[in-house]
């Protein structure tokens, strides 16, 4: 019984050694992927792609953001002092990159038109602001709204590649199956090589969706944070032009051309 067992190890061991070396390098490995597997990982190079250009871009664009918002607020804190709201208005469009001036300009603009209506038609102050309030909405949501641009596709990235590299692998092991039942052949030798060249789509779709889904994740927090940015700096500024316009009496049409008669 023994000398049968020892006989069957030295013929399998033998027939390991004939066997053909299995290369398990990457170039060798796509040159023996079928092609619905090399057309999975080709998408998924795509997503990579797609899903790096995203972030590359986003990153450079809340830097701006952040340097232009900065820039702006210093600024315009000299500017209300000394109710230079036309030039406020000026430089906010000249640092439209920035979050802070695409909210804060445009609230100071309508300010300076609704005071100017005021002075005009005889409007409440409160009506103007109102107007501002309502100004700082719309383009706050705009706001946010460009800064979340392209996070929802980082998003589908993240969650989807794990699925379409299973899928690659999934398809591979079949390949792998459906060969050794046509080549009548058994044990893990003969399918070792297709199992894990069917495995490289699973690793490819987890190296692509890990940074993806990270890089979301920081983006998220980035935008929450501006977003708390333009929340509490509008309502500094229309808490400003509040104080601003019960320090200044309001004088009716009526009585300004009185009292320039």
């Amino acid at each position: 019984m023994s000398l049968s067992l020892a006989d069957a190890l030295h013929q399998l061991a033998l027939a390991a050694e004939a066997g053909p070396a299995l290369s398990f390098d990457l170039l060798s490995m796509w040159r023996s992927m079928g092609l619905f597997a090399k057309l999975v990982a080709a998408a998924l190079g795509l997503m990579s792609i797609y899903s790096l250009g995203v972030m590359a871009e986003r990153l450079v664009t809340y830097a701006r953001a952040s340097a232009a918002s900065r820039r702006y607020v210093e600024e315009l804190r000299a500017l209300l002092t000394s109710r230079k709201y036309g030039e406020a208005v000026t430089l906010a469009r000249e640092l439209r990159r920035g979050h802070l001036p695409l909210v804060l300009g445009l609230a100071v603009q309508e300010y300076e038109r609704g005071t100017t209506a005021a002075r005009e038609r005889g409007a409440d102050d409160v009506d103007v602001i109102a107007a501002v309030n309502r100004a700082v909405e719309r383009s706050s949501m705009r706001t946010v709204a460009d800064l979340r641009r392209g996070l929802g596709a980082l998003a589908t990235v993240g969650s989807t590649a794990p699925f379409v590299g299973l899928l690659g692998t999934v398809a591979g092991i079949i390949t792998a199956f459906q060969a050794m039942a046509a080549t009548g052949s058994g044990g893990l030798g003969s399918v070792s090589a297709g199992i894990a060249e069917a495995l490289v789509t699973t690793a490819f779709g987890l190296l692509v969706a890990i940074p993806a889904v990270m890089m979301f994740n920081y983006l998220t927090n980035r935008v929450e944070d501006m977003q708390f940015d333009i929340a509490d700096s509008a309502n500094e500024l229309v808490d400003h032009f509040v104080k601003e316009g019960r320090d200044r009496p309001f004088v009716a049409p009526l009585q300004a051309s009185g009292a320039a008669r």
